[in-house]
């Protein structure tokens, strides 16, 4: 392993600051930044320390499994498109894979241990997620969270050999943003908070 990169940013300035950037450059991201978002992931918290994250970083031609999973599904939703169609369908879908330099599927493969909760494995793995987006953004790049219907589907699964009882959390891509960084904003916390004192 290269050596990690010391992050200088303060946490609370990482959490308030951080934002889902959907456009990022094609420019190639050192390995050592890589390396040191799957640190990050790493340690995310976990109950009965099970380590349930699984990580799948593709680059260059790496990106073509994820590619060739995302037309696939695409084509099985479009039983009736004519060969064309089903063609252009299938370039399209199979694209969203090269829109990032580096893409991360992140998956759980939950303990069978009986005392282990098969929701708090999600969990951990969720925030493994969260820690690598964290990280991305105090190194200044750019990474946006990616899941909806395709990630659940079972050729996703076989595009990165996995059983019938894990499952991707979420697809990571990462590069150097190529867009505005927008401004956040939340409702007042205290809108969703109860305490509860007696």
């Amino acid at each position: 392993m290269t050596q990690l990169i010391n992050i200088e940013m303060p946490l609370w300035e990482a959490i308030k600051d951080r934002r889902s950037v959907g456009r990022v450059k094609q420019d190639p991201v050192d390995i050592s930044l890589i390396e040191t978002l799957l640190e990050a992931a790493n340690w995310a918290p976990s109950h009965h320390a099970t380590e349930p994250w699984r990580l799948f970083v593709m680059t260059g031609g790496g990106r073509q499994a994820l590619a060739d999973a995302y037309a696939d599904i695409a084509a099985e939703a479009a039983p009736n498109a004519v060969y064309e169609e089903l063609q252009t369908l299938r370039r399209k879908a199979g694209d969203k894979a090269f829109r990032a330099p580096v893409v991360i599927a992140v998956a759980v493969s939950p303990s069978t241990a009986p005392n282990v909760n098969r929701m708090e494995e999600f969990a951990a793995a969720h925030s493994a997620v969260q820690n690598m987006l964290l990280t991305a953004h105090a190194l200044g790049l750019g990474a946006i969270w990616r899941s909806g219907e395709p990630a659940y589907h079972p050729r996703m699964k076989q595009a990165f050999g996995l059983t019938e009882s894990e499952a991707v959390v979420g697809l990571i891509y990462v590069g150097y943003p190529d867009m505005q960084q927008m401004s956040g904003k939340r409702k007042p916390v205290t809108d969703k908070t109860v305490w509860m004192t007696e």
